[in-house]
């Protein structure tokens, strides 16, 4: 027997009064609700009472937003993403100066980029060493995720990095031996090989990005648990952590720990949208925000790591900065876009092709450049050798720079911004009127060098030391003219003033490296 539909919850229904019908009453009745059964039949059993008096095209766009409903659980991924993911388990042999080390002792040299990732994150994860002598052994754990048959596998390279032995686990319980076929510290990702099968199961990286709410399911091994599946969607995109010039991270909140690192995150596709690397943590655990390296970047790196077992990138030679606002409107600019060169690096393929301090770099081959960190994932991403055409700013004139790139050093030497002594000893100094500070010719001051003027005092209250200008600072440069007498700063100034600019922009030698400031202009 047909069950009839419950008619008592839709809004145009009523209870009958408690009379006598008429057999003519009888018959319309149940007329009416042959009619609704009829209308019923024609939809699924989740079909809303709202939908029986919908219009046709009305009830289309419902089943279509129903159509796109994600499922409410996701054991289906799971149960088919999960068996390509595995746990690496790693020993380094580390020295140490004394028996007196810390249990929470990082294995990476103090104060280095992947020291502070074992801090946050932990790398290798979970367990630091024991208290010992000279030479213990370290053991970590994190995780990662096969991208082939044949036992390619990808991890981070602060889990691998510097170890003397790795074995991996895989989620059916079997341990095989790996070994490291390159890695690639600026990205943090490693590739390794598992010996032991070819018929591994393993995760396809994905082609898209992910949008930000894209559910995100993050699978690795949590503080040495074993396998273990978190869910939560994609918060946001093209984070910048202060890791380096190639920072553009998928954050998520899927719950992540130590231990999951070089681990997957998953889309509901079941293909790897990024490879979870660090977390936000003031304690140590999740609070909900996780870093992953996009699967676009992944992708790139894993390829040179397989073919040569290192990372090759296109290099101008240029130390760079963002373009603020106060810049922008010191250099004429509409917006505050592009890249702007504090200092072309000495014989490097920027400075030969002519490429100067104070230039704005807009696009890269006809591609626009929104800021510092887009132009570094730019040029790296090309080969060196590769011809470019560069789009410059230069002195308020665009023009085109075409220029052969070259090879970015495998070891960068890191210039610390550390406080400058060669004020010591200076003369007093010129007052620089509304700036609030004093300055004095370089050349009279021991070690300064020959060019631009000393800073000897700065008020702390005054614009100047807002833009972290100190003493012993250089100044080479005011409003794009070279100044080596307090008169020219003036002079500099001034001509801003009257060229109606509310900042005026200053090249800056601090701690051995350039750098761009904008300055704003008191009015009166």
């Amino acid at each position: 027997m047909t069950d009839r539909p419950d008619l008592t919850n839709l809004p145009s229904y009523r209870q009958p009064r408690r009379s006598v019908f008429s057999a003519r009453k009888i018959a319309l009745m149940a007329s009416v609700v042959a009619g609704f059964g009829i209308a019923v039949h024609g939809f699924s059993p989740s079909t809303s009472p709202a939908d029986l008096f919908s219009s046709p095209a009305q009830a289309q766009v419902n089943n279509e937003v129903r159509k796109v409903e994600r499922p409410i659980g996701f054991a289906d991924i799971v149960e088919r993403v999960k068996p390509s993911v595995i746990s690496v388990k790693v020993n380094i042999k580390e020295k140490v100066a004394s028996n007196d080390s810390d249990d929470d002792s990082s294995p990476f040299q103090p104060g280095s980029p992947m020291e502070r990732f074992f801090r946050r994150f932990g790398g290798p994860d979970g367990f630091p060493g024991q208290k010992g002598g000279r030479g213990r052994v370290v053991q970590g754990q994190g995780s990662g995720f096969f991208i082939s048959a044949d036992g390619f596998a990808v991890t981070n390279n602060h889990v691998v990095d510097g170890a003397d032995k790795v074995e991996v686990t895989t989620d059916d319980g079997k341990t095989y031996s790996a070994k490291v076929i390159g890695t690639d510290q600026r990205t943090d990702l490693a590739l390794i090989k598992v010996e032991g099968s070819s018929n591994f199961p393993f995760a396809k990286l994905a082609d898209g990005k992910p949008r930000i709410g894209d559910w995100v399911l993050a699978v690795g091994n949590p503080f040495g648990l074993g396998g273990t599946v978190t869910a939560g969607i994609v918060s946001a995109s093209g984070r910048d952590i202060g890791n380096g010039p190639y920072d553009d991270f998928i954050q998520i909140d899927a719950p992540v720990n130590k231990g999951n690192s070089g681990g997957p995150a998953f889309d509901t596709n079941g293909e790897v949208m990024g490879v979870n690397t660090a977390i936000y943590s003031p304690s140590g655990g999740s609070v909900g925000i996780a870093f992953s390296i996009p699967a676009s970047t992944v992708k790139t790196v894993v390829a040179q790591l397989k073919d040569k077992g290192s990372v090759s990138r296109g290099w101008i030679g240029v130390q760079i900065q963002p373009v603020t606002s106060d810049i922008a409107d010191s250099l004429g600019m509409k917006k505050a876009e592009g890249a702007l060169v504090a200092e072309p690096q000495a014989n490097g393929p920027a400075a030969k092709a002519g490429i100067e301090s104070g230039d704005v770099i807009t696009s890269v081959n006809g591609e626009s450049v929104k800021d510092a960190r887009e132009l570094a994932r730019t040029i790296g991403g090309l080969a060196p050798g590769a011809t470019v055409k560069l789009n410059v700013l230069h002195k308020g004139q665009d023009k085109v720079v075409n220029l052969t790139l070259g090879q970015l050093p495998n070891t960068v030497e890191a210039k610390a911004d550390t406080d400058n002594d060669s004020g010591k000893g200076a003369s007093k100094g010129t007052d620089v009127p509304k700036l609030g500070m004093t300055v004095a010719p370089a050349n009279s001051v021991a070690g300064a060098g020959k060019d631009g003027v000393v800073v000897t005092e700065v008020d702390p209250k005054s614009a100047a030391a807002e833009r972290g200008f100190k003493e012993g600072d250089v100044i080479l440069e005011v409003g794009g003219k070279s100044v080596s007498t307090a008169g020219d700063v003036r002079d500099a100034i001034n001509t801003a003033r009257t060229d109606n600019k509310n900042s005026v922009l200053m090249r800056v030698k601090s701690g051995g490296q350039s750098r761009f400031v904008a300055v704003p202009l008191a009015k009166g």
